[in-house]
């Protein structure tokens, strides 16, 4: 007969399969303003090299395995959702139960950072409680009009953000790749920590078995 897997017993495998890598699939969202360039990024980890994308009408999903870095071999469910301001609202339905996110910022479009910065604060407001991480993708660094990453830091807010929303910002090329697999190894280990926070709270929820009631079987008298 099979046993029963306990809260506990399932926490402690789950802690043990995460750090063995693809035998774990995490769900990612990809988001951004439109042309951000999710679309190159997701294709850029998905063949590790460029691929010229059409602007996202819906969503794009693709499952992929880390190229290189410490999380090469990790395996991720990416869903690339389009930016367009008519497709945001869609955003949610995406992030409800992903274990990260991956915010893609036009690095070259300054007038357009306010914009960003807004939706990504509805993004961190949103899953306040579940403290999904965010990784910030400072894109096309290789232009020459792209203000560098301290700059988009500052833009966006991000030290206004709080402990309740794990976050890092990486600056990237999304067409030569560069910057990627440094950021999918601070996202892995950022979704890492947050998996086990979550165990440690659900663990610290458990309390001691609640004993067992003795049932007590009453005699019955034929006299009356």
């Amino acid at each position: 007969m099979g046993a029963i897997i306990g809260k506990e017993n399932l926490a402690s495998i789950q802690s043990v399969t995460d750090n063995i890598p693809g035998l774990t699939t995490y769900q990612c969202a990809i988001l951004g303003l439109d042309t951000a360039g999710k679309t190159t990024v997701l294709y850029r980890l998905k063949f590790d090299q460029y691929v010229n994308a059409a602007p996202t009408i819906g969503f794009n999903c693709e499952k992929i395995r880390c190229p290189g870095g410490k999380s090469k071999g990790t395996t991720f469910l990416m869903w690339d959702v389009g930016g367009q301001d008519k497709l945001r609202p869609l955003w949610r339905s995406y992030t409800r139960c992903t274990d990260g996110i991956i915010f893609v910022v036009d690095s070259t479009k300054v007038d357009r950072l306010e914009e960003a910065k807004l939706e990504l604060l509805k993004i961190c407001k949103t899953h306040k409680q579940s403290q999904i991480p965010v990784l910030i993708l400072a894109n096309k660094q290789d232009l020459p009009v792209a203000i560098d990453a301290d700059k988009v830091e500052a833009s966006l807010g991000l030290k206004e953000l709080g402990p309740s929303a794990p976050w890092h910002l990486q600056a990237t090329c999304a067409v030569t790749g560069e910057g990627l697999d440094e950021g999918m190894d601070i996202l892995h280990e950022m979704i890492l920590s947050n998996r086990r926070r979550r165990r440690q709270n659900a663990s610290n929820h458990i309390g001691p078995p609640k004993p067992q009631r003795r049932k007590v079987r009453r005699s019955q008298s034929t006299y009356h």
